[in-house]
C-alpha cells in the first residue's frame, strides 16, 4: 500500500520545513512519506535547526535533506504551511493547513526549542489522526 505524501512547504525550505521533514521521517515514517520544499532555497540548512535537531533527537538533517524547491515533489497529498508571515507557496493538495509558526531564524535557542517541540507535537497530532488516512 502507498503511504500518503505529505509536504511541509515554506518560501526558502530551509529551518521549520526541514525540521517538520526530519521529525515526520522519525516519529511517523510508518504512516505518510514525508517531504519539504520552498519557491526559493538556501544554500544550507539553518546551521541552529542543524545543531538543535542533533541534540534534542539525534537526526542530522544534513545528512539526508536539502533545501528544495516544490517543483522537486512528487504529487502529494497533504500540504501544511509553516506560517511564512509571506503569501505562502501553493501546492495542489487534498489537504492544506497552516500551523502558523514563527521563524525562530536568528533568535535565541529557546525560541527555536519551542518551534521544534511545536512541530513534534504536531507530526504526533498527525500520525494520531484518523484525517489524514
Amino acid at each position: 500500500m502507498n503511504k500518503p505524501k505529505v509536504a511541509f512547504i515554506c518560501v526558502h525550505n530551509s529551518c521549520r520545513s526541514q525540521i517538520a521533514e526530519a521529525l515526520g521521517k522519525s516519529l511517523a515514517a510508518d504512516k505518510f512519506d514525508f517531504y519539504s520544499a520552498g519557491t526559493e532555497t538556501k544554500p544550507q540548512i539553518n546551521q541552529d535547526a542543524v545543531r538543535l535537531m542533533k541534540e534534542m533527537y539525534g537526526i542530522d538533517m544534513e545528512l539526508t535533506q536539502r533545501s528544495k524547491l516544490i517543483t522537486e515533489l512528487p504529487p502529494i497529498d497533504y500540504v501544511f504551511t509553516m506560517g511564512c508571515n509571506v503569501h505562502c507557496p501553493a501546492l495542489p493538495s487534498k489537504k492544506r493547513d497552516d500551523w502558523g509558526l514563527d521563524d525562530p531564524t536568528g533568535k535565541s535557542d529557546e525560541e527555536f526549542i519551542k518551534i521544534i517541540k511545536t512541530i513534534e507535537a504536531n507530526i504526533l497530532s498527525l500520525k494520531n489522526s484518523d484525517v489524514y488516512i
